[in-house]
């Protein structure tokens, strides 16, 4: 699992992880309600991360703990 930040920008979230100096829009988050939140992240560089669903965040950035879809985890 890798630490990593999510921000808001205008177009919608930023992903950020900090081991990899990796920084890429968000295309897509599984849930995206007040009630629940994560999932699945899709990004615009073709990579997936997985957070914990918990309830939306009142701000943003947010510090979480991730693991990667679709690869070994180093």
């Amino acid at each position: 699992m890798a630490n990593i930040m999510i921000r808001s920008s205008d177009k919608g979230y930023v992903f950020y992880l900090p081991k990899r100096d990796l920084e890429a829009s968000i295309e897509s988050i599984e849930f995206d309600t007040p009630e629940k939140w994560g999932g699945e992240l899709k990004l615009d560089n073709g990579g997936s991360y997985y957070i914990e669903p918990q309830v939306k965040p009142a701000r943003l950035p947010i510090s979480l703990r991730a693991r990667r879809l679709g690869a070994v985890e180093d």
